[in-house]
């Protein structure tokens, strides 16, 4: 099936790129990432602010989590007489609204109250995200303008957890939320001035993402999907405490070697505009190969905190390819249910990030990094033969 399938019937393909409107998008996801992580650098202010738990506090991105996931599966269906630009600036101000909560929230539930709303906004926007891409640049131009949007996820990793963390000690939690906040704003006003009205074509399936799990096709890559996404945060989620080992608790190294991880993500999203533009699946299939590889590499030389830091960074340039990769599968395979099919693929992306970290604590806690390294890198291996055995015919 080719990327130029018919996709009239859905969505009008415009003759030029609105690349203004892609950037506003792109910032948009910065904003978003950076609100839904930031629990994780301010846990222990919050905490002890509000006289919880850090257990209780880190329930904040849990709760997140699932309201993206339930959101994704329903969002299309239930606004389907909406225009999409209205929906996207509906998110920009979800996302002001829960910082806004938070930044004054004096107990739990209000806190938890708050980030169900930025739950919605993330699941909302990804599950639009691909079907809105394609209404505003031309076909050729779909897996370049996805791989900008998704470059705001490694530059909220390069930027906005580290400072925030910084900056937390200074000034404090409230007002970093607040400053998150002002960063919507700014979300805001830019997709004001540039998304352009887009009036749904046709009237969303009524079985929405569910309808589309009838295709074998998206049966194998949805199972595929959460595969990749499974190992890779079984991997992620611990990667932290190994490298602290490894590195002896020297913080410089470890902070060089997550910068160095942040870093090649960021690069590798952007070169995946160019390669998804050749072959979707065999990129997919060849990236989840070398994730392979560098995981049981790293099981024989995890330990030495050179090879450590290569394998990391490799890891983090290979991954970069994989989010907007899929993306650009759901616009080739599904162009007329692409926002359908947006909501199954969050959805089974936040399952395999729930059931990929607590895989990866198992493995961690009873064989250590070695166990969950040969873990990741049998999951990357299968998934790789999937992709190219049964997906491929796809891309």
């Amino acid at each position: 099936m080719s990327l130029s399938c018919e996709v009239a019937d859905e969505v009008s393909i415009p003759q030029h790129a609105a690349w203004g409107a892609v950037l506003s998008m792109a910032f948009g996801v910065f904003g978003l990432i950076t609100a839904e992580f930031l629990p994780v650098s301010l846990l222990t202010p919050i905490a002890d602010s509000l006289q919880i738990t850090e257990g209780q506090a880190g329930q904040t991105v849990t709760v997140t989590a699932l309201l993206a996931l339930l959101t994704s599966l329903f969002i299309g269906p239930l606004t389907r007489r909406t225009d999409r630009r209205v929906m996207m600036l509906s998110f920009s101000l979800l996302m002001v609204a829960s910082c806004l909560m938070v930044a004054l929230a004096t107990n739990l539930p209000l806190l938890l109250a708050a980030r169900v709303l930025l739950g919605i906004a993330i699941g909302g926007f990804w599950t639009l995200s691909t079907a809105i891409a394609m209404r505003l640049v031309p076909t050729k131009d779909v897996p370049r303008a996805l791989s900008i949007v998704f470059s705001g996820v490694s530059l909220s990793t390069i930027i906005a957890a580290p400072l925030a963390s910084y900056l937390g000690g200074l000034i404090g939690w409230r007002d970093i939320f607040m400053l998150a906040a002002a960063l919507g704003v700014l979300g805001f006003i830019w997709q004001y001035f540039t998304l352009p009205s887009m009036p749904p074509k046709i009237a969303a399936n009524a079985a929405g993402a569910f309808g589309l799990l009838r295709r074998s096709v998206m049966r194998w890559g949805m199972l595929t999907a959460a595969m990749i996404f499974s190992a890779h945060f079984a991997f992620f989620t611990y990667m932290r405490p190994f490298i602290e080992t490894a590195v002896n608790h020297d913080l410089s190294q470890l902070s060089l070697i997550l910068l160095a991880f942040g870093v090649s993500n960021f690069v590798g999203t952007l070169l995946a505009g160019v390669l998804l533009s050749r072959h979707i699946a065999l990129t997919l299939s060849g990236a989840a190969l070398l994730m392979a590889i560098i995981a049981l590499v790293l099981t024989q030389v995890g330990d030495m905190a050179g090879f450590l830091a290569v394998g990391v960074a490799f890891w983090g340039l290979t991954f970069g390819v994989i989010p907007p990769g899929w993306s650009t599968w759901i616009a080739r395979v599904v162009p007329d249910e692409a926002e359908a099919g947006g909501g199954l693929l969050v959805a089974s992306i936040q399952s395999a990030i729930s059931v990929g970290a607590a895989a990866g604590g198992w493995l961690y806690d009873g064989q250590g990094a070695v166990g969950l390294f040969w873990g990741s890198g049998i999951m990357m291996l299968l998934a790789a033969f999937f992709l190219y055995s049964r997906v491929r015919q796809s891309g």
